[in-house]
């Protein structure tokens, strides 16, 4: 076993990204998980520009730090509305949520854009 070299097999994770995202499935799928990671990116950057541990933040809430790394993560179960905001009090944040509406597809600008029939009275 001596004469067994660590030869680290290349890879270019932006390279694999952009030939996975010619796939519509794993496009699609892909997608759907940015609200998820725009959440986890939010969480660690107002930490690290608080200057925070996770230890810090779990005194300061009243957890465990073992608790706040599962909210800072991408685990099975999202995180209560109560949570965020007592991390975010504990960065020195508000919390903030918005809906936005979604961009049109192209089926559905078709579908509004259908006139309505003769009888149909328009919705109250």
């Amino acid at each position: 076993m001596d004469n067994l070299k660590y030869q680290p097999v290349p890879y270019n994770h932006e390279e694999e990204l952009r030939e996975s995202m010619k796939d519509e499935e794993f496009r699609r799928a892909y997608e759907a998980l940015e609200p998820k990671y725009a959440l986890i990116r939010e969480l660690l950057l107002a930490r690290r520009q608080a200057g925070m541990t996770q230890s810090a933040i779990a005194e300061k809430i009243g957890t465990t730090k073992s608790a706040v790394s599962r909210l800072e993560s991408s685990g099975k179960h999202s995180p209560s509305i109560s949570s965020l905001r007592k991390y975010a009090e504990a960065v020195g944040c508000e919390l903030e949520i918005k809906l936005i509406p979604k961009k049109p597809t192209e089926q559905s600008e078709r579908i509004v854009g259908l006139p309505h029939p003769p009888n149909d009275k328009e919705p109250s």
